[in-house]
């Protein structure tokens, strides 16, 4: 195909992104619109970049050298792009090359002032916007001066910025091509940037104009503060007038200048309030066209808006699809099990098919819609209660939605009220009876059996018609009424012990003790089971030293050839039966489980091998128990002591032995799903494995962003669309540079809630408290479980914790988490090991350094920074 070096904006659109990048393709796009004024221009083309970088050997040797560097080693980045730059400004322009760009210029005026901006072919998309990363030149006059800053937005492509960026998103350097718009200069007398949705809140239904005197540079240069206009539904509904003091102006000969600005002209608007809402209404029309929320540098010439700029508002958090128009509010399932990452799409569609209530999907995670449950006055005081006992961030948000009477209309015959926790009276339909819970996890144990058993034998078409009906399954079994009230009986009783301990002895947050080493609980075992694989390799030197030097996960087979080998073998391995099936973010199938990946345990046995003495579990769990034996004989002796006490303390014994039948079971209903899951998996990937085999696939992995119908689509037509396999998989690299919120409107808006306490000291990081006690020792901020290095006394400081986290908390004397409720499972795990515990902290592992010493306040629910 021959090579395009030049094409006008009115020849490209978004299809052209390969040839024009982002920039281009979206300006190329506008110019074709009618009533949108973009100044005319042409495109020098990726084809010209490539051919210029094409011819320069030694970039090569340079852009391997900046592959290898660590993205986060600035001061490489910085040598090896500045290196970068000079290469590519020093290279000489082809004739021919020249020749088009000249030619283009003299079609239009060639002695006109032109801005030369650069237009990669990763910015300004949906899902990275490279906002600023690479370069513009205004005001630019003559074909000299223009050839010149073509090469100088060329080398842009390397600025530190760009480059760190690209590392950071993990975008490769060579698949990245630079082309340049090249266009008319306007002289504004107000220029600016408009926003169709809120940048801060993320509501879809307010759009933000920031506007300021002269060229855009000045706002984006930061050299003046903008004057801010807030447009909802046509009406300007704030403004903020700013004292503008500079300006940037074109000379006459080029460039530009930065001047002051009249004195009765400072606190002037530089929009009125209706050119701000018309500006708005184009905005609203681009954002159509484009069919996604946009940021837009606008510049107003006499009394008309030009655009010279239009890219996607990548930082919002996308809206679930409710596939009306009507108002609703969502609440994210993540923050409730644990996981705020992003889920590929087989693992989010088959945690919704599994679901026993309907979920809707953003951004890669789910929420659940209570807009009808808000709506009804009967359910709203009982949801809002059950959130806040959870995690008052989200009962906070939910109020702050609510106190917006407009948003959530008042429905008398709303759905099905959710019950109101009890915090009084002692009766229970539910027995306490510690068979109760047996028989429960028998037929759950009966039930997977069978799931093992049945699956061996289906594959093809048929598997996936047999896991139609184990979903079925596995909801019965979670909606079995017996099932839920155990569940809910071991929370009651925990905050019955808490709101009643509290008023009449006055102690908080009791049952934190009470409830020290309960039986059953499936995730502290796993915890301790630990420390038991650990005392078993402790006395083989020789085992030590062969886990300490593990690169994969093939090194069980090797063990059996070292003195001790086969012993710790069988410990792990006997462990891997057990629990292999977990792994950090376990409610997405895609991601690889202990079974799969064992290594991802050996720094966590090491840990215990260093830190522990042989035996270790077995006191632990002990020590637990004696604690809480204490504690309730101490608590009933106190409350005998009050008025009307035998009374007190005997409904307070009933909870007592209530909380310890049934708190333990809380963890397992996840242990069974998520045991259920591993045996799904097994059998999918068996057959995205038939499908690489079949040269339908590339390999394996590539299933998890399909869904599940689209895999089992795929399985029978032996087909499968690469394209959007490539698209997906990019999707979740988006997903993963965004942060989802508590609560979720329809508009757009993200809400996290606020602690609404003025009860903590100056300074002090504040949370929920979820387990009673203060330590103070060393943080260690852990991002991924396989680089945690704990010492005895560490504070673990992690965004959250799910039950793969279990085996580390025996190894640290306190927790802090960004996410997190009373009753999540962090929480209840903390709580079992005696663990001072605050969750729900916002940002906390970055406002918390790696080796500071903290204070954790588990009881009153903050945290002091000592160092």
């Amino acid at each position: 195909m021959t090579e395009q070096y030049v094409l006008d904006l009115q020849e490209v659109d978004e299809s052209r992104i390969a040839v024009v990048g982002g920039k281009g393709a979206n300006l190329g796009s506008l110019s074709r619109m009618e009533g949108i004024s973009v100044p005319t221009g042409f495109c020098v083309t990726t084809d010209a970049y490539r051919r210029v970088v094409e011819s320069t050997p030694s970039l090569d040797a340079q852009l391997d050298q900046l592959a290898r560097v660590d993205p986060y080693d600035q001061e490489a980045i910085r040598t090896l792009s500045a290196e970068i730059r000079r290469t590519i400004e020093g290279i000489a322009v082809p004739d021919d090359l020249a020749e088009a760009i000249t030619g283009a210029l003299a079609r239009s005026d060639e002695q006109a002032a032109y801005a030369v901006r650069s237009s990669a072919t990763a910015e300004d998309l949906p899902t990275a916007s490279f906002a600023g990363q690479q370069d513009t030149y205004l005001n630019i006059v003559g074909p000299t001066a223009i050839l010149r800053h073509v090469s100088r937005c060329w080398a842009s492509l390397f600025t530190e910025r760009a480059v760190t960026y690209r590392r950071r998103n993990g975008i490769d350097h060579r698949t990245v091509r630079m082309a340049v718009v090249v266009q008319r200069m306007v002289l504004p007398q107000a220029s600016g940037i408009l926003f169709t949705a809120d940048p801060v809140t993320g509501n879809r239904t307010v759009a933000t104009v920031d506007a300021g005197f002269g060229l855009g540079e000045a706002l984006v240069s930061g050299l003046v503060n903008p004057d801010v206009f807030k447009v909802r539904h046509g009406e300007v509904v704030a403004r903020t007038i700013s004292a503008k003091q500079r300006a940037v102006q074109a000379l006459p000969a080029g460039g530009t200048r930065e001047v002051a600005v009249d004195a009765q002209r400072q606190e002037q608007p530089a929009l009125t309030d209706a050119q701000a809402v018309r500006l708005v209404e184009l905005g609203r029309r681009i954002e159509a066209h484009f069919g996604r929320p946009q940021d837009i540098e606008w510049c107003l010439v006499g009394d008309d808006f030009h655009i010279v700029q239009s890219r996607p508002i990548t930082t919002l958090f996308p809206v679930p699809d409710s596939g009306d128009q009507e108002n609703h509010v969502y609440v994210s399932v993540g923050h409730q099990q644990m996981m705020t990452d992003p889920m590929k799409p087989l693992g989010l569609s088959m945690w919704q098919m599994a679901a026993i209530v309907q979920m809707y999907e953003a951004g890669g995670r789910l929420f659940v819609d209570i807009t009808r449950r808000l709506a009804s006055p009967a359910s709203r005081a009982g949801l809002l209660d059950l959130m806040g006992k959870g995690d008052p961030l989200v009962r906070d948000a939910l109020e702050t939605v609510l106190d917006r009477e407009d948003f959530v209309p008042s429905l008398p015959d709303a759905e099905v009220p959710v019950g109101r926790p009890r915090t009084g009276g002692a009766s229970d339909p539910v027995e306490t009876d510690p068979a109760v819970v047996t028989g429960l996890i028998e037929r759950s144990q009966a039930s997977i059996a069978a799931l093992r058993r049945e699956i061996r034998t289906k594959s093809g078409p048929e598997l996936f018609d047999f896991l139609l009906e184990a979903f079925e399954e596995q909801k019965r079994v979670l909606t079995d009424p017996l099932n839920f009230k155990a569940i809910m009986a071991g929370m009651e009783a925990t905050w019955w012990l808490n709101d009643k301990l509290e008023e009449w002895l006055g102690e908080k947050n009791a049952a934190d003790t009470l409830t020290l080493s309960a039986p059953g609980n499936v995730t502290s075992e796993m915890g301790l089971a630990l420390l038991d694989v650990a005392d078993v390799i402790r006395p083989h030197p020789e085992v030590v030293a062969f886990l300490e030097s593990v690169g994969d996960d093939g090194f069980l087979d090797q063990l059996a050839k070292l003195p001790g080998g086969t012993e710790a073998r069988d410990a792990i391995e006997a462990y891997l039966d057990r629990y292999g099936m977990r792994c950090v973010g376990e409610i997405d199938i895609t991601r690889p489980r202990w079974r799969e990946r064992p290594g991802t345990l050996v720094p966590v046995i090491l840990d215990h091998v260093r830190n522990f003495e042989p035996g270790a579990a077995r006191r632990r769990f002990e020590q637990g128990r004696q604690r809480a034996q204490k504690k309730e004989q101490e608590v009933l002796s106190r409350l005998r002591a009050l008025p009307d006490g035998e009374r007190k303390a005997d409904e307070t014994k009933g909870m007592i032995d209530r909380v310890r039948t049934f708190i333990g079971y809380r963890e397992y209903p996840k242990y069974a799903i998520i045991s259920r899951y591993f045996v799904y998996k097994q059998a999918l990937f068996a057959e995205a494995e038939r499908l690489v085999e079949a040269g339908v696939l590339a390999e394996k992995e590539d299933v998890s962003y399909l869904t599940f119908e689209e895999f089992r689509d795929a399985v029978s037509s032996k087909r499968v669309d690469d394209r959007l396999v490539r698209q997906r998989k990019e999707a979740f690299r988006s997903y993963q540079a965004l942060t989802p919120p508590r609560v979720l409107t329809s508009d757009g808006e993200a809400l996290n809630g606020a602690y609404r306490r003025d009860d903590v000291p100056a300074g002090a990081l504040v949370g929920l408290p979820v387990s009673t006690g203060t330590v103070e020792g060393r943080a260690r901020v852990v991002l991924d479980i396989a680089d945690a290095d704990l010492e005895a006394g560490d504070i673990l400081v992690t965004t959250f914790t799910d039950p793969s986290w279990s085996p580390l908390f025996v190894a640290i004397a306190g927790l802090v988490t960004e996410v997190g409720g009373l009753m999540t499972h962090g929480a209840v795990i903390a709580r079992e090991y005696g663990l001072p515990a605050v969750v729900g902290v916002e940002q906390a592992t970055r406002r918390i350094r790696d080796g500071q010493r903290i204070r954790v306040h588990g009881t009153d629910g903050y945290i002091e920074i000592l160092d």
